[in-house]
């Protein structure tokens, strides 16, 4: 890998990480359409650890609160009942499903999932399932002539069973082209919640998944075509832009509906089955040989 794939690939990681639209699909097509080698589910997990370090800067007084009250409730009994260390355990509880699932399914993510028409298929999928949520969602904020405006829940009204739906939902991503973001975020406002919430707890969620994925890939960086100088230098390109994104995203869902995701993924999807149908791409273009 070349310096100047490195910094495409950490821009399009930083840029696509906290969009509905699967960063590791576009890092995956990015490669494929420049006619370089697939940089690997390793390079992904690592480049992930800077835009999780965005994560951790931006909401840095939310984490800071619920990391220190989890653990003074381990001991004192007043402080079980407190929002953030209910916060605590819920990212926990939300982290169970990606983690057994990705050690279960570790060779059918580096292999097998990577296949160009699987990534197509979920992009559309879960497109269409992220329409339909935030739809749902603006007809609840919006009423309607027959309709009465619903208030939707709130992160205070997260339980037990809603962290595990939102992780299983986050385990999905583990497949290229569903986005992290886009199934726990889906999922959210499926089960009643606000968009800002949704988008909340799955940035929260995020955090031990990533740096637990991405320090457990760290002995493969070296063994294919990517080095440690490159990986580097594409996490802080990573960070500096994902940090950026985040900003933006969680003003812009205050707002704005998920409509043009949807159908940014769609159109994607439709034009990778084509190339892929017309011959111009192989569905295992770009893959690495590692």
């Amino acid at each position: 890998m070349s310096w100047f794939e490195s910094l495409i690939l950490g821009l399009v990681q930083g840029l696509t990480e906290f969009l509905p639209i699967s960063s590791s699909a576009h890092l995956r097509l990015t490669a494929a359409f420049a006619g370089w080698e697939d940089p690997g589910a390793a390079f992904t997990a690592i480049t992930q650890i800077g835009t999780e370090a965005a994560v951790l800067i931006y909401f840095r007084k939310d984490i800071a609160k619920i990391v220190s009250t989890w653990f003074r409730s381990l001991y004192t009994k007043s402080l079980r009942a407190d929002q953030d260390a209910k916060m605590g355990w819920l990212v926990i509880i939300g982290s169970v499903p990606i983690g057994v699932l990705g050690l279960l399914f570790k060779d059918q993510i580096e292999g097998p999932f990577r296949d160009l028409r699987l990534t197509a298929t979920t992009l559309i999928v879960m497109g269409v399932v992220l329409g339909v949520a935030d739809r749902l969602a603006a007809r609840d904020e919006e009423g309607g002539r027959h309709r009465a405006v619903r208030e939707r829940k709130t992160l205070r009204e997260l339980g037990v069973r809603d962290g595990l739906i939102f992780g299983v939902c986050q385990a999905m991503a583990l497949v290229p082209g569903v986005s992290r973001s886009g199934a726990t975020i889906s999922g959210g406002l499926l089960m009643g919640f606000t968009r800002e919430a949704a988008a909340r707890y799955s940035f929260l969620l995020a955090i031990p998944a990533v740096l637990a994925s991405g320090g457990l890939e760290l002995k493969h960086i070296g063994e294919g075509p990517v080095s440690w100088g490159q990986t580097i230098f594409a996490t802080v390109i990573a960070f500096a832009v994902g940090y950026a994104v985040i900003a933006w995203f969680m003003k812009f869902i205050t707002t704005k509906s998920f409509m043009p995701f949807v159908i940014y993924r769609i159109l994607l999807g439709i034009l990778l089955f084509v190339l892929v149908g017309m011959g111009v791409l192989s569905p295992h273009a770009a893959e690495s040989a590692g």
